[in-house]
């Protein structure tokens, strides 16, 4: 995971794959960022209600040498970011206006835990498939359908199918020379990693959109590409569910695959070009 992603997005991804103790630890840091930053090992172990060595664990297991490095890390990280007392004005539209704002800054992060070589790879992988099924469940789905229609509209033919049994169905028919991606915010539904157990048995390579490094999709799949969610904690991911992060991501990737397929892509969106024209009403009729 690069070493240069923001401490809290790091903890956000990671968070699943600690130990207990662990993530009394990692939880706390996401919550009271400001206020950890201010306390030693063992204040911090003490407010979370574990072991000094557990807060040393939780540190290495985020991929730092011991909580100094992480400390001065998240300092950084809080140095950083802009201020928080924009006056975005009451009622429904102040509330609008702040959560739009959260989310902006959250998108900044989205693809800070990906490399670069994973992202091209994947990109290679979708552009070369000889069959490329997207599989998602729950509020992924429209995400999962969004990529598929776009995929398909810049030459690079994607099936997505609605029902989960008959998505294991699909999947189990793929071959070693096909892709399935499989779209799971946190990478723990059933149904998903179902039906990209069914792909792995079939011998298909399976590409996750998730947002945890760590889950049973996560260790099902031949690569897995993090899109950091808006928000930071697998509560906040669990509660709102915000796919945001993920269709934004979905544009960019598509001109990333569109990219590869050269000549292909822009010779299928002149098509496409063509076939809104014809469909759009004037109003005349």
């Amino acid at each position: 995971m690069p070493v240069d992603a923001p401490t809290t997005v790091r903890i956000a991804a990671m968070r699943n794959g600690l130990q207990p103790t662990e993530r009394r630890v990692a939880d706390l840091i996401v919550a009271e960022p400001d206020a950890v930053v201010e306390l030693t090992a063992q204040q911090l172990a003490d407010r979370a209600g574990v072991a000094r060595s557990s807060v040393v664990r939780a540190c290495q297991s985020l991929g730092y040498r011991g909580y100094p490095q992480l400390r001065v890390a998240l300092a950084a990280e809080l140095g950083a970011q802009p201020p928080r007392d924009a006056d975005h004005g009451d009622g429904p539209l102040g509330e609008l206006r702040a959560a739009l704002a959260r989310t902006a800054q959250s998108l900044t992060t989205a693809v800070s835990l990906m490399s670069a070589d994973d992202v091209s790879s994947a990109v290679a992988d979708v552009a070369r498939a000889s069959r490329l099924l997207v599989v998602a469940n729950g509020l992924s789905a429209p995400v999962a359908s969004d990529l598929a229609m776009r995929l398909t509209a810049v030459g690079r033919p994607a099936e997505v199918i609605a029902d989960a049994i008959a998505q294991q169905i699909a999947a189990r028919q793929l071959s070693s020379a096909d892709v399935c991606v499989v779209v799971s915010g946190s990478g723990a539904n059933a149904a998903s990693v179902r039906a990209a157990e069914a792909a792995r048995s079939a011998g298909a390579r399976v590409l996750a959109l998730t947002s945890f490094a760590s889950s049973p999709l996560a260790d099902l799949a031949d690569r897995s590409l993090v899109i950091t969610p808006t928000g930071v904690s697998f509560r906040e991911e669990l509660a709102h569910t915000s796919r945001v992060a993920h269709a934004a991501f979905v544009e960019a990737f598509v001109d990333a695959v569109a990219s590869a397929l050269g000549e292909r892509a822009r010779v299928v969106r002149a098509h496409v070009l063509g076939i809104l024209s014809d469909n759009l009403d004037d109003g005349t009729a």
